[in-house]
């Protein structure tokens, strides 16, 4: 197997938009495992619907070393290639003078090549600079590779990628002309979650003209061959405790409320539950043992939460009854009526 980490110089450099078509363009030919470093629900939702597997997060800030480790080598079973994607800059984390919870520290850990995605708009030869402070900054990091982005034209091009080349001694593997049809849809706290926009409105072409763009401009054989190999690595794993599951946990999951990180559903089955989905706005509640209503953005939905009065007798009928019934976030806000 194959692994790589995509990260940009700053938020907004358009990583997530370029991660999210590389792993749509290599999904084409091989099985690709996407992680997204930090506790973000939003960016992982893009990323497994374009991948078919789901995405897991990384984080040094709320899991030690060995969990990290865990959770990477679980997810990369039967994977050709794992592409991760950071957070923030680089260098971004919990602290000042620290790396805790930085992009850098996972790259650290898993020991994993960096591609740095720069946004280049308004400079030539002072993306160099850019690159050589990041790779002078912290020697532990590999950059292995730039991808350039926000491109005006071809002396622009030209002049930046023969700056970083020649003083940085890494490839210019993508160079992306800056598009309006770049953009994915954003709100306050980022990106419009994934279950929500698909369906909707120009959502789902947006996605698909992101990644035919991409593909022209970043070089996916480049690419590849910047990958590191990672041997399979068949030790067990803190997720490979599968009792037979006893409980039945209703996990609320629609395009109301989605922020949950995958390792909840498999830590369910560790502890011997099974999952079973229900929509709050559209459907009846299941039959459980107890339900999780996680977070999500309920006040968008008011009229479609209203008319399912089935569903919110129904909960509050189990929970009467003693059923366990856990929520938080939006979940929350939606049970407080």
């Amino acid at each position: 197997m194959k692994a790589v980490l995509i990260t940009g110089d700053r938020s907004g450099s358009g990583k997530t938009s370029i991660t999210l078509a590389l792993a749509a363009l290599l999904s084409k030919t091989d099985t690709v495992q996407t992680f997204k470093v930090g506790m973000d629900y939003i960016d992982p939702s893009y990323l497994a619907a374009v991948s078919h597997r789901p995405c897991r997060n990384l984080d040094t800030f709320t899991l030690n070393g060995p969990q990290v480790h865990d959770i990477f080598r679980f997810g990369c079973r039967g994977a050709d290639i794992a592409l991760v994607e950071g957070v923030r800059g680089l260098y971004e984390g919990a602290e000042a003078l620290g790396d805790t919870g930085s992009t850098a520290a996972i790259a650290k850990e898993l020991d994993l090549p960096v591609v740095l995605v720069v946004s280049a708009q308004s400079i030539t030869r002072s993306a160099a600079a850019i690159v050589k402070g990041f790779q002078s900054f912290d020697p532990k990091i590999r950059i292995a590779g730039v991808i350039l982005n926000n491109i005006k034209g071809g002396s622009h091009k030209a002049k930046a990628v023969t700056a970083i080349e020649h003083y940085c001694g890494v490839p210019v593997i993508g160079a992306i002309p800056r598009m309006e049809e770049m953009q994915l849809a954003m709100r306050h706290l980022g990106l419009v979650p994934y279950r929500e926009g698909s369906g909707r409105g120009d959502f789902d072409s947006r996605i698909d003209t992101i990644t035919k763009m991409i593909g022209q401009y970043v070089d996916l054989d480049r690419l590849r061959s910047l990958m590191k190999d990672v041997p399979d690595n068949p030790a067990p794993t803190i997720f490979d405790s599968l009792p037979v599951p006893d409980v039945t946990i209703g996990v609320a999951l629609d395009e109301v409320f989605n922020f949950y990180y995958a390792d909840l559903f498999d830590i369910l089955k560790t502890c011997g539950a099974k999952t079973v989905t229900f929509s709050p706005s559209h459907d009846s509640l299941p039959e459980a043992d107890g339900y999780i209503i996680g977070g999500g953005y309920p006040e968008l939905f008011l009229r479609e939460l209203e008319a399912n009065n089935r569903m919110r007798e129904a909960i509050r009928e189990v929970s009467r009854n003693g059923t366990p019934v856990y929520a938080e976030c939006g979940g929350l806000m939606d049970l407080t009526d």
